[in-house]
């Protein structure tokens, strides 16, 4: 049999998260993120969760070695162009991701510290965090913490949307090169975000809020979004905005069905794409 000549590759992107069993966060939102950005989703799972709309129930760690197994049976063989990093639980495993950053020289890496679930349940031990700041931050092109997590990294409370370019400003000298601080959890009829990047001043982006109980995994699927954009090349401000309007329609859409009894995911798929195909260079 003679195949036809295979010029073409898909945009590579890899999330290392955690697996959410109720399928509305985590690798599974991930992956439908992607496919409905025309990318090619692959996966290293960093820990496996019962989970369904109402809540977390229970964790089971993926060993440290098994994790840094799939990354590199992934990148040794098909490559990458861009990657989601989510919910790492311990630190040995945030060690593992920051080695394999470096070994393969990535740039396009999406940090989304993951930290709290919608609903309220812990997902990272305390002593994670450290290794996390102090190994990860520097290694991500954005970081893009919630209110809840910038909180936590900061050790202070936010409270009000004038406090959003400062936090911005103090997670950046926790060594990241930009940050995205989401600012969803604050009342009021609009929510705002702050896109901050060395040595520029700060990007606001606002909305209007979609009045909506689905909103689970948000921000898997905002931070996948951003990294989808990263792989076909653009630049992380357009990045960020394009992936805003993508999860702005995915919570309007989702917004009247009904999906378990708590909170319901975002319609990842109300408006799919077919997998893009970029030119295949030599060192693909």
């Amino acid at each position: 049999m003679q195949f036809p000549d295979m010029p073409f590759r898909y945009p590579r992107v890899l999330s290392i998260a955690g697996s959410d069993s109720g399928g509305g966060a985590g690798i599974q939102a991930d992956l439908k993120t992607f496919a409905a950005l025309g990318c090619f989703g692959m996966t290293a799972i960093t820990a496996i969760t019962a989970q369904n709309t109402r809540g977390v129930t229970g964790i089971h760690a993926v060993p440290a070695e098994m994790l840094a197994r799939q990354i590199d049976a992934v990148a040794t063989d098909i490559g990458v162009d861009a990657v989601k990093i989510g919910m790492l639980h311990d630190p040995e495993v945030a060690r593992v991701v920051a080695q394999a950053i470096r070994r393969y020289g990535w740039q396009r890496v999406v940090l989304d510290p993951v930290m709290v679930a919608t609903s309220g349940d812990r997902l990272i031990a305390q002593e994670t965090v450290a290794v996390l700041v102090q190994e990860l931050f520097p290694l991500a092109a954005v970081v893009t913490p919630n209110l809840d997590e910038a909180a936590l990294l900061l050790g202070r409370p936010l409270q009000d949307e004038s406090q959003l370019d400062e936090a911005a400003a103090d997670l950046m000298k926790l060594g990241a090169q930009a940050v995205l601080l989401k600012g969803g959890h604050l009342p009021g009829e609009h929510l705002t975000d702050v896109l901050l990047q060395a040595d520029q001043a700060a990007l606001r982006m606002s909305s209007l809020r979609i009045a909506s109980r689905n909103t689970h995994g948000t921000g898997c699927t905002l931070s996948s979004a951003i990294a989808c954009h990263l792989a076909l090349g653009d630049s992380l401000p357009d990045a960020v905005q394009r992936a805003r309007s993508f999860i702005y329609q995915a919570i309007a859409e989702g917004a009247d069905v009904r999906t378990g009894n708590g909170h319901g995911p975002l319609n990842h798929g109300h408006a799919p794409l077919p997998l893009k195909k970029l030119p295949l260079a030599k060192r693909d």
